[in-house]
């Protein structure tokens, strides 16, 4: 068996990490961390200022 054969027969593993432009699953992942990250710096404006994230803000 040579090397030409393991390495023909061996899965592609994609870094699920890797900073990844377009419609990829690199990007969704990349996606939905950093909605939870925006998520909760919302979640805790709130907590903290006792007021609505908008109103923290000054929009409404």
């Amino acid at each position: 068996m040579t090397n030409a054969t393991k390495t023909a027969n061996a899965p592609i593993v994609e870094d699920r990490n890797a900073w990844r432009w377009g419609f990829t699953p690199q990007a969704e992942v990349w996606n939905g961390r950093l909605a939870m990250i925006g998520f909760l710096a919302a979640t805790l404006i709130e907590l903290f200022s006792g007021q609505g994230f908008l109103h923290f803000w000054g929009i409404l």
